[in-house]
C-alpha cells in the first residue's frame, strides 16, 4: 500500500498504463505466431508486424533495440524463404 498521495497517484497510473500496454504486446505477439506458423511466410503479414513493432518500439512500449532485433530476425525469415 502507498504511503503518500504521490505514491498513490503513481501507482494507479502504473496499473492504467500496464493495462494499455499489454494490448500492444499481446497484439504483437500473436502476430508473430501467425507469421512464422505458416510454412511460407507471407510478406504483408510481416509488413503488417514490422509496423507494429515500429509502432510499440515509438511509444516505449517494446525496447528500440528489442524491436531492431526482432525486425532483424523476420527479415531474414522473410529472405530465407525466398531462397528455397
Amino acid at each position: 500500500m502507498a504511503n503518500t498521495k504521490s505514491a498513490a497517484k503513481r501507482s494507479r497510473q502504473t496499473a492504467k498504463r500496464s493495462l494499455r500496454n499489454r494490448g500492444v504486446i499481446t497484439r504483437v505477439r500473436t502476430m508473430d505466431k501467425r507469421a512464422r506458423s505458416s510454412e511460407k511466410p507471407d510478406a504483408g503479414q510481416i509488413r503488417a508486424l514490422i509496423s507494429a513493432i515500429d509502432k510499440a518500439a515509438k511509444r516505449g512500449i517494446i525496447h528500440r533495440n528489442a524491436a531492431r532485433r526482432r525486425k532483424s530476425r523476420l527479415n531474414k525469415v522473410l529472405v530465407g524463404a525466398g531462397k528455397k
